[in-house]
């Protein structure tokens, strides 16, 4: 017997690979709509997408953190509006609700990784948004609604901060890279992976519903990483220099502490994500970023 699943967001880096997982597995009949094929803001789209799916998996939302300072509405209409009209349906419709959060609900003021149930406090636009959202999925799906709160995403559709070092390495021979931020850089396959086991664990009912922590385990910087990305892609980490944040000033703040605990996992049966600096050298065999590596170091 086949589920049906529904994927927003389709066309996204985390989208698409959600896609190719569920490809890759058994039993499930998957529709995957693009951010131009359903709009989340249309409550009588989403309905209509929703209607007849088991388990919907949002990966659809507004991601631009900075340009949500000056459109906080927009954002909010796509990211909590959006996501209540998801979880509106689901709630009609019996459907199961995956819904992808962020760290950014959180002020980054932390010493310790931000356990599920640790207080929120966005400190700009895009957290509020996002924890609009998050509220949502809460008071409508309380027995039937999970959601995913991830960080420092990288894959290989779409721009990220791994190809961007990749990109940048052809062009220049230093790169400032902050150091002063602390995350848990985290290779959107391992999470599509860890997403579809959590939503065929709900389905069996094992998995209790609520907030999961989809990061990679460890911690590094964004200098850090950027160090991990060159050494492991052939070329000179010695490259890398390390600044403050505040050498990159942004209209948006940043949390500075972006560590996230996974203690919910082992409730539902579903394994944390291997260490970050596990993950990067897996991701970076891939074929688009093998190839981008492979750019970086003839370009020289």
């Amino acid at each position: 017997m086949t589920t049906r699943w529904l994927v927003t967001g389709a066309g996204g880096m985390l989208g698409r690979d959600v896609l190719t997982e569920l490809a890759a597995g058994q039993g499930a009949d998957v529709t995957g709509l693009t951010r131009h094929q359903l709009d989340v803001t249309d409550p009588s789209a989403v309905y209509a997408a929703v209607d007849g799916q088991r388990v919907v998996v949002n990966c659809a939302a507004w991601t631009d953190v900075d340009a949500a300072e000056a459109a906080e509405e927009t954002a909010t209409a796509v990211n909590g509006t959006g996501v209540r009209h998801l979880a509106r349906a689901c709630a009609d419709t019996g459907a199961l609700l995956l819904h992808l959060s962020t760290d950014y609900v959180f002020p980054g003021d932390a010493h310790d990784p931000y356990a599920e149930g640790a207080p929120t406090a966005p400190v700009n636009a895009y957290g509020r948004s996002k924890l609009a959202g998050e509220h949502a999925v809460a008071e409508l799906l309380p027995d039937t609604g999970y959601t995913v709160r991830t960080a420092w995403l990288y894959g290989t559709h779409g721009r990220n901060f791994v190809t961007t070092m990749l990109e940048l390495a052809r062009r220049r021979e230093t790169l400032d890279v902050v150091a002063d931020q602390h995350g848990q850089p985290t290779w959107s396959r391992a999470l599509a992976r860890q997403l579809t086991a959590l939503g065929r664990a709900a389905l069996a009912g094992l998995a209790p519903a609520g907030i999961y922590h989809g990061t990679a385990t460890g911690r590094t910087t964004w200098y850090g990483l950027a160090r991990e990305t060159f050494r492991l892609s052939g070329l000179d980490p010695e490259r890398i220099r390390p600044v403050g944040a505040a050498a990159f000033p942004r209209p948006a703040a940043r949390p500075a502490f972006a560590v996230l605990g996974h203690g919910r996992w082992p409730a539902a049966g579903v394994p944390s994500q291997p260490r970050w600096d596990d993950q990067l050298p897996k991701a970076l065999n891939t074929p688009a970023l093998a190839a981008l590596a492979a750019a970086a170091r003839t370009s020289r």
